[in-house]
């Protein structure tokens, strides 16, 4: 039997790049439809820091990861015309002169510097401040807390660096030579002030860095610079290559977000965020004021339990993830790993109005409420005053293509929902980041034309009330307990 023919692309080839915590995958697209022509991935290690604790990885096999991508990608990927990367948030990068890791890059979800954030929210002047400055009150995840503990504990790596990047900055400058970043990612390091879009020199200077070993960040529409000549990597001298940007902002572009669209992502973590046309600045810390790929700003506010939090009280009750029972008064706020949002970082699971008639099922549903409640709660905050309360979510991540997942968030939202069949979406917006820049053309305008958001949609269902009214005075009942525990 023949092989299916592969279909000729009709504009020029672009790569988007994903690289993530665990591996980096790589997609080549065709700009003028969206259509994926090949696809790569390989993985990375994550370690623990020399002393166990800490989560580690070498920026070098980001690079091997990529190149081993590209290369399963073959021939189209060395037609490329253009190439952008979406890369995980907030990592810290540190180069020495020869453009080599001094040390491990310390990730996003490293926390060993708790003590630095709390001590540099003090010394600026308390949240408010760092809110109106920078944007977002700035939790353990932001570079600025990671370059902090550098200082006071490993001084002389701090030392040998001549050169901070984030982890998508690393791949874009091994592309291209050139140290560059982009708004969007630079927003999350807590030293980039979105209220004169440019490095905050008190911040800088209050953590013991010179802002000559940060990249350039690039303007909207910038080129980062071309492809050098590299041996062994699958892409054509010479191709374009975009500024690149955060995970977080390549997913949003990935779906080619209007201002005032609302995404909930269900994953290990979750996600809430929309465009905004509002420079966000919470004080209370809740929602990050980031920046855009674009000219506009992306409010995200984020939950450390999700779908793995649930799928463990699944587990504890022998039942499959999918077998929830309606009815019932038990409350369940699955903060098995402590909590984010709401800010509770001491907090454990809490289970609460068992009864005699009790089910498993009805306390695995619970689960689900009180993970989806988390979220629901953020998204209010993320919205802007004049954002449609009818705009439906659009949910995506893991947990999208659950039932349960699904109907809980209609249950509790009361608004429509659509399930976007678009996979892979950070590789996809750095796609579309990257054909922009071949095509001159608007990127999130670019994502539309692929109709990436489009899926499968739900009309919405009244609002259970009870169930909201049952988890809010749980919640506010018990906040001494959960803080303590």
């Amino acid at each position: 039997m023949a092989a299916a023919a592969v279909p000729v692309p009709q504009g020029p080839l672009v790569v988007g790049v994903d690289s993530s915590t665990q591996s980096t995958k790589a997609l080549v697209v065709d700009s003028a439809t969206g259509a994926v022509v090949a696809r790569g991935q390989a993985p990375h290690t994550v370690g623990g820091g020399s002393d166990g604790t800490g989560k580690e990885s070498v920026p070098e096999q980001w690079w091997e990861a990529l190149t081993e991508a590209l290369r399963q990608c073959g021939t189209p990927a060395r037609e490329a015309a253009a190439v952008s990367v979406g890369g995980q948030q907030h990592g810290l990068v540190t180069l020495d002169a020869s453009g080599r890791s001094v040390r491990p890059a310390l990730l996003w979800n490293d926390v060993r510097s708790a003590l630095q954030r709390d001590r540099l929210i003090e010394e600026l002047g308390g949240p408010k401040t760092w809110a109106e400055r920078i944007g977002s009150v700035p939790p353990t995840s932001f570079t600025v807390t990671k370059w902090a503990w550098l200082m006071e504990n490993e001084p002389e790596a701090a030392r040998a660096t001549a050169a901070v990047r984030l982890p998508h900055d690393y791949l874009i400058e091994r592309l291209t030579g050139y140290g560059t970043t982009d708004r969007g990612d630079a927003s999350g390091t807590g030293w980039w002030a979105s209220g004169t879009e440019s490095y905050d020199e008190e911040i800088l200077d209050l953590v013991g860095l010179s802002p000559e070993l940060l990249p350039r960040v690039l303007r909207h529409g910038e080129a980062a610079g071309t492809v050098r000549e590299l041996p062994d990597l699958p892409l054509p001298t010479g191709a374009l290559v975009a500024t690149g940007t955060g995970d977080n902002m390549a997913a949003a572009l990935g779906l080619g977000l209007r201002p005032g669209q609302p995404v909930l992502s269900l994953g290990t973590s979750g996600t809430v965020y929309a465009v905004s046309v509002h420079r966000p600045a919470d004080p209370t810390g809740v929602v990050a004021g980031f920046a855009d790929t674009r000219d506009a700003w992306l409010p995200l506010a984020c939950t450390l339990n999700c779908t793995l939090a649930v799928d463990r009280i699944a587990a504890l009750l022998g039942r499959d993830r999918e077998a929830v029972e309606p009815g019932g008064s038990a409350v369940l706020l699955p903060f098995l790993d402590g909590e984010r949002t709401p800010n509770l970082p001491h907090a454990s699971g809490l289970l609460h109005g068992l009864r005699h008639d009790t089910t498993p099922g009805q306390v695995l549903q619970a689960a689900y409420d009180g993970a989806v409640f988390a979220l629901l709660t953020a998204l209010d905050q993320v919205l802007d005053e004049d954002a449609s309360p009818d705009a439906p979510l659009l949910l995506i991540g893991g947990g999208a293509k659950g039932t349960a997942w699904r109907e809980t968030v209609l249950r509790l939202s009361g608004r429509p929902v659509r399930v976007p069949r678009a996979e892979e979406l950070v590789a996809l917006g750095a796609a579309a980041q990257a054909a922009g820049l071949v095509l001159g053309e608007d990127p999130a305008a670019v994502a539309r034309r692929w109709s990436t958001a489009e899926g499968p949609s739900y009309d919405p269902v009244p609002r259970d009330e009870a169930a909201l009214e049952r988890l809010s005075r749980v919640l506010a009942d018990a906040d001494g307990l959960l803080r303590h525990a």
